[in-house]
């Protein structure tokens, strides 16, 4: 009983496998060069084996060939042979694997017991943590899922592609879209000449929309919501600072029912209105969008929620409504600093997702009136550094015109290049739409 407790508390490594791999990397020093890719030193369990090959790292950087007699003279030189095993020990590693053709199945053993003691080392030092009332439990869970979705998201292996495998991946990828008759590489807005313009919303890119207050920021991204999530089936998450989920979803049935809004609140519909909302609630009933509609909502809540999004209801493009009503831990801090973080963390939240994040921004009291640009993002330069893709809205306030004309403006664009394009605005659907002529 006590020799099986004790077995419990060994943390999972193989002896055997970490040989094998250093065995085998002195038979064959060619090797190497995968296995570098593959594997730290801190992946092996054991010390000695760990300075064995962090002198064989050194001599790979240095472009000398290893084997016994080479990597005794480094691990002298560095003066850690005696740490290493000593000479004898070097020199048995050759006699624990028979042949170097499996080193790859060896590292990705070593590879796994190293991810089991990681796992370990989070559990541990979560279960301290959790006695530490100093600490809020909502932080603590936040800090759990990052550290198990960096784990299951980390791949450490660097592969190199052939120009063969480039041509046929690249062809067979082009057949698809041909196939497919999909003119867009992501997730495309709804707006022909937008996603023309950048092929829609990549992954792992931060899109910023802004616009002055009441020109539309929430109606664009309604709009883009109603045709990704409604009409494209597309999983889509909407985080809402400033509008409930009442008010959301009364938007989006006027969008689908083409029922004004006003008419909406109001409740002076016709019979013909009633089956038209039938009909619209129907569509909105069963689409995959999802809303979270928590005013001033902390960075640290939103970065939990999108991974569950994600990870459970297999969202593939969040919005966010808006920047500025994001919280931050240390709201003392000067409100530019704030947004650079909130900015920094989106970006790094839509690379680990691996999903377009598109946030709303507000721009400053200079653009009102004119065509606004990137210099006019409030809050900090960061969100023009971060972000992707920026797209304004500029239109006139006008009120007595049932179709508005308004213009997005692609300021930048990464990996692409940028624009104007021309949509229309219906004042009573609060939406925005393609133009007639586009």
């Amino acid at each position: 009983m006590a020799d099986s407790i004790l077995k419990d508390k060994i943390p999972p490594h193989s002896i055997e496998a970490e040989q094998a791999v250093l065995g085998a990397l002195l038979l064959d020093w060619n090797a190497m060069a995968d296995i570098v890719t593959l594997l730290r030193a801190d992946r092996f369990y054991s010390i000695q084996n760990q300075i064995i090959y962090e002198a064989m790292i050194a001599l790979f950087s240095q472009s000398v060939k290893g084997d016994t007699l080479t990597v005794i003279n480094q691990l002298t030189k560095d003066g850690n042979l005696e740490r290493a095993g000593g000479a004898a020990y070097i020199a048995e590693l050759t006699d624990k694997v028979p042949t170097s053709a499996n080193v790859e199945y060896y590292a990705n053993v070593v590879l796994d017991r190293s991810y089991r003691r990681d796992l370990i080392k989070i559990a541990s030092e979560m279960h301290a943590l959790s006695f530490d009332e100093t600490h809020e439990s909502r932080t603590l869970i936040e800090e759990a899922e990052q550290k198990i979705f960096s784990l299951a998201e980390h791949n450490e292996t660097t592969k190199i592609h052939n120009m063969n495998d480039v041509v046929a991946t690249t062809i067979e990828l082009i057949g698809e879209r041909a196939k497919s008759k999909n003119a867009y590489t992501g997730i495309p807005s709804g707006f022909v000449k937008l996603d023309t313009l950048t092929s829609g919303f990549q992954n792992s890119e931060l899109i910023v929309i802004g616009a002055r207050p009441s020109i539309g920021k929430t109606a664009l991204a309604l709009s883009m919501m109603e045709y990704i999530a409604i009409e494209k089936d597309i999983p889509c998450g909407f985080f809402s600072l400033e509008m409930s989920y009442q008010q959301i979803g009364h938007r989006l049935l006027s969008q689908q029912s083409r029922i004004p809004g006003n008419k909406l609140r109001s409740g002076f519909l016709q019979i013909k209105d009633f089956q038209r909302l039938q009909d619209a609630g129907g569509k909105c009933y069963n689409a995959p969008l999802f809303i979270i509609d928590t005013p001033n909502m902390k960075l640290i809540d939103i970065r939990a929620m999108a991974r569950r999004l994600v990870a459970n209801r297999g969202v593939k493009i969040i919005f966010i409504d808006y920047i500025g009503l994001i919280t931050t831990e240390d709201t003392s801090a000067p409100a530019y600093e704030q947004v650079a973080e909130i900015s920094k963390s989106l970006k790094a939240l839509a690379r680990e997702l691996d999903i377009p994040i598109v946030a709303l921004s507000q721009v400053s009291r200079d653009a009102e009136g004119e065509e606004p640009n990137l210099a006019q993002l409030r809050g900090s330069g960061a969100v023009e550094q971060d972000a992707d893709v920026v797209i304004f809205i500029h239109r006139d306030r006008k009120k007595d015109e049932p179709v508005q004309d308004a213009k997005l403006i692609v300021a930048k664009q990464r990996n692409g290049a940028t624009g104007d394009v021309f949509v229309a605005f219906v004042p009573a659907y609060t939406k925005f739409e393609n133009k007639q002529d586009a």
